[in-house]
């Protein structure tokens, strides 16, 4: 590893794992918790949502008896959760650890989650809900296209990087350019909030092969297929929840949705939603690759080119233990 040393008398570091999907970070997050005495803390924003925990790949009984998980299934699909709230909750779980005597081990491949916790976020005023809903009921009338025009008025630069199709994001520049009367922009180019003082990171990175990881994407959504992921997506289109939400565009839902009200063939289904998998690896990927473990002056990084193996997890677990 690289970069500051723990002062002598400071608490562990957090262990902060990333990576693609299906590339094995969860395995050894789970391998790491059980030898550190850790606290398992999620950091993918799909997994925060209970109501898929097969097609989200949430840890099942087994792993959970072997170490304590938090933020796994906390939040309902109506619910959309940010950067920021998740960070909020995620520095709440690393205290309890830490008070606890445990080693937080938190893990996800939701890179934006991960930067904002090891480097800060922007420092963005909260939103009146009132805002929040102008902004929504506005997005509905106009439709993507006009309203990311409309949009461009105020915050273009937000509106030139986003495509009318990304409802959520489009929402949050509008809500917050009309509550602090400056654009999403703005605030993201601004100073940001600094990461905890009392909070040193180990962040390792699992880059598997990219030919071994797509594989690994086919073969877990597979598995997942056989495990009852349509049933999840079943139950999910019974609730009509706004398909503009977070959880209704999970890996995989699309495509099932599609083909349970019989407008795809489940073998197509299937294709699709495996093409699409391996699509958010490949961007997954790339993200990690180039920021590099995201080196700030607080964070100590590694990056484990491998999918997960015992001996992965002992190489990882002797650096962290004589932290350099």
């Amino acid at each position: 590893m690289n970069g500051e040393n723990v002062a002598a008398g400071a608490p562990d570091p957090v262990l902060v794992i990333g990576g693609p999907t299906a590339s094995g970070k969860s395995a050894l997050a789970l391998e790491l918790a059980e030898r550190l005495d850790g606290v398992v803390i999620n950091a993918d924003s799909m997994q925060v949502y209970r109501e898929l925990p097969v097609l989200t790949a949430q840890p099942d009984a087994a792993a959970r008896a072997r170490a304590p998980h938090r933020l796994y299934g906390v939040l309902p699909g109506d619910a959309p959760c940010s950067a920021g709230r998740w960070r909020e909750m995620a520095l709440a779980e690393i205290d309890a650890a830490l008070a606890a005597g445990r080693r937080p081990v938190v893990v996800g491949g939701t890179g934006l989650y991960l930067s904002a916790l090891t480097q800060g976020i922007a420092d963005i005023p909260p939103v009146p809900e009132a805002a929040r809903a102008e902004a929504t009921a506005l997005y509905d009338r106009l439709g993507g296209t006009a309203f990311r025009d409309a949009l461009a008025a105020h915050d273009p630069a937000t509106a030139a990087r986003l495509p009318p199709g990304d409802r959520q994001r489009l929402i949050r520049a509008w809500e917050v350019a009309a509550a602090t009367g400056r654009p999403l922009s703005d605030w993201q180019a601004g100073p940001e909030a600094a990461p905890p003082p009392h909070l040193v990171f180990d962040v390792v990175l699992v880059l598997p092969p990219r030919a071994a990881l797509y594989a690994a994407c086919d073969a877990r959504f597979t598995a997942m297929m056989e495990a009852g992921a349509p049933d999840e997506v079943r139950a999910l289109a019974a609730r009509r929840l706004d398909p503009g939400l977070p959880v209704m565009k999970a890996l995989g839902v699309p495509e099932l949705l599609r083909h349970l009200a019989g407008a795809l063939p489940r073998d197509e289904a299937i294709r699709l939603a495996r093409q699409a998998t391996r699509r958010y690896a490949k961007r997954q990927y790339t993200w990690f690759r180039h920021r590099g473990g995201m080196p700030r002056a607080r964070v100590r990084s590694h990056t484990a080119v491998a999918q997960y193996s015992e001996s992965l997890a002992s190489e990882i677990f002797n650096k962290v233990q004589i932290g350099h």
